[in-house]
This record gives C-alpha cells, sequence and structure tokens, in this order.
C-alpha cells in the first residue's frame, strides 16, 4: 500500500460498533524507514574490490565529497595516500571515475605492494580508481593470471571456514612454502584469525580463472 493511500484510509471515516476493533493503519514511520533503506542510488562497480561496503571500505554516511564538492550518501573509509587530509572526504564515484586522483593526486593502495609484473593499464586502475582496504602491517596485492585478483574481504577463522573452505588449503600452503610455518605455530595461526582483532586473512578472487587466494597480516 502507498504511503497516500494509508494516510487517506487513515482520515476516512469507519463505523466502529460496540463489539468491533479498528486496527490502526501501518505506521508511517516504520514505512519511512524501509523506504529509507532502499532509496540509496547504486554504487559505482569496482571490478579488483567487489563489495567494498561488505569490506568495510565504504559506509552509507553522508560526506561532503572534497574531490567533487557534493554532498554524497556513501563515504570512503579506507586507506589514503596523499598529501591532503583526506580521511573520511572523498565518495566512492569521485574514485570511480578518477576525479578524486586527478585533484589531489591521491592513491588508495601502497604502490611498493604491488608486483612489478602488473602491466601500467592495471596498475593505474588499482592504485587510483579501486577503494583500497586497511590491514594491520600491508599486505602484496596477489597477482593471477597475469592480473591483479580482486579483493574480496577481510575475514577470521569463522569466516573462512563458512565461506570460503576451499582456500583454507592453498593458504597453509602459502604459509609453509613462502613463509616457513610449520606444525603447531602454522595452526595456531589459522585457528587465531579474527576479522577486527588480527591477525586477519584477506581473500580475494582471480577475475580470469575464479581461484580464491588468501594472504594473512598480523597487527
Amino acid at each position: 500500500m502507498e504511503i497516500a493511500e494509508i494516510i487517506d484510509a487513515a482520515k476516512r471515516p469507519r463505523h466502529v460498533g460496540p463489539n468491533s476493533f479498528r486496527s490502526p493503519p501501518p505506521p508511517l514511520f516504520s514505512l519511512s524507514l524501509r523506504m529509507e533503506r532502499v532509496s540509496h542510488p547504486p554504487l559505482p562497480h569496482f571490478r579488483l574490490h567487489s563489495d567494498p561496503l561488505s569490506s568495510g571500505s565504504l559506509e552509507w554516511r553522508p560526506v561532503s565529497c572534497r574531490a567533487c564538492e557534493q554532498e554524497r550518501p556513501a563515504t570512503y573509509v579506507g586507506p589514503v595516500v596523499a598529501a591532503a587530509d583526506l580521511e573520511d572526504a572523498l565518495c566512492p564515484w569521485c574514485i570511480a571515475d578518477g576525479t578524486a586522483h586527478a585533484r589531489f593526486g591521491v592513491e588508495f593502495f601502497d604502490a611498493e605492494l604491488v608486483p612489478s609484473a602488473v602491466s601500467s593499464d592495471m596498475l593505474e586502475e588499482l592504485l587510483t580508481r579501486t577503494p583500497g582496504f586497511h590491514t594491520w602491517q600491508g599486505i602484496e596485492w596477489p597477482v593471477c593470471c597475469g592480473a591483479p585478483a580482486s579483493f574480496l574481504e577481510p575475514v577470521g577463522a569463522e569466516q573462512l571456514r563458512a565461506r570460503y573452505r576451499e582456500v583454507e588449503g592453498p593458504l597453509i600452503g602459502h604459509l609453509v612454502h613462502d613463509l616457513g610455518m610449520s606444525g603447531g605455530a602454522l595452526h595456531a595461526l589459522i585457528a587465531a584469525l579474527d576479522r577486527d582483532r588480527g591477525p586477519t586473512a584477506y581473500v580475494f578472487r582471480c577475475l580470469a580463472c575464479g581461484t580464491l587466494i588468501a594472504r594473512i597480516d598480523r597487527p
């Protein structure tokens, strides 16, 4: 039922007998809340960071964006590499179209943590038009099939096993062969994974072959 119809129904006189009960119309306040939740404009698509809302890099929080100088409904809350103070001051639309970088020279990931094999075009997209994500010490952005993988989200042990169980084996292989871990220390690290307190696993997906990749960072 539309709000106008509800208001009209509420105003319409009704006969109320001694044994009858007139239920009130649905509260307008709850309807307005439901409408507000679905009134957000669509976010731009970032192929190298598929869901920055779920990953924690964007929030539905109004911002007076310093790049476009407009009031926007979503705020970028991830890391920034810039001379200007841009913390919580940019909207995702100005990241996606390059306005933020063009105006401030801002980048959203540490270029030194991107493998040198990445092409210049992909590097530009990754650094200047892709929302970054917070880590503890910094992790290298993984590459698969010749290109950067798409970042999915940070996870703890529970989320890793519930949503990305197939990546646990390759992650253990990475810890053994690349980082030299083994035995009890390795399994204790996996069991201690925590999205918010660390250590944290960061999950990526290859855009070409779909392989899941995970990296771990610790406080």
